[in-house]
């Protein structure tokens, strides 16, 4: 694959939608636990990214996409920023979709190179996911995630048999905590 480019989408246009709801369809289709069964319609993926695109305006995610050298998009992820007041310091990542075509490129990777960088410049030092992609946990791992454990029968796949789904954090600055225990501060 040549040269991938991020982009932070400020709003979900029409190119923007039909790319994304491509994106998700293929990964659905490809057997994803990504919240969606089978059949899988344009129609429940249109939906989705509408429902994206609201929260986008509202400032409650980021919304990154990966585009090839035709400015086709064979990627995506979020990051969810409108979280409980209590939580003000940490956002989840979701929704990391990459087409079947564009796997084993990089990615994966530079998006969530990208969607880490997009949530410290929201302010955010903790990152959360979930996945039940095995691929997707070796990326992880390979970036720095740690391991929370596997929750057995989470979800369903798209053909509705059960499938484990495993936790996985990313501290992105020092925490509160650790800045107080540094100063001396109580805990």
């Amino acid at each position: 694959m040549s040269a991938i480019r991020i982009r932070s989408l400020s709003s979900i246009g029409e190119r923007e939608l039909r790319g994304l709801c491509e994106v998700l369809v293929d990964c659905v289709e490809g057997g994803a636990s990504v919240s969606f069964m089978w059949p899988m319609t344009q129609a429940k993926a249109q939906a989705f990214w509408s429902g994206t695109a609201q929260a986008l305006e509202r400032g409650e995610r980021l919304v990154f996409v990966a585009e090839d050298a035709s400015g086709e998009i064979v990627g995506t992820t979020q990051i969810v920023l409108g979280l409980p007041e209590n939580q003000p310091h940490r956002a989840d990542l979701a929704k990391m979709l990459v087409h079947r075509k564009a796997r084993r490129h990089g990615v994966g990777e530079a998006l969530l190179i990208a969607a880490e960088q997009g949530a410290r410049a929201a302010g955010k030092s903790l990152l959360v996911l979930d996945t039940a992609s095995d691929a997707a946990e070796r990326l992880y791992v390979r970036q720095g995630w740690q391991r929370c454990g596997r929750i057995p029968d989470y979800a369903l796949l798209p053909d509705g048999a059960y499938c484990d789904t495993v936790v996985y954090y990313k501290p992105l600055a020092a925490t509160a905590r650790a800045r107080d225990a540094q100063a001396g501060a109580p805990a």
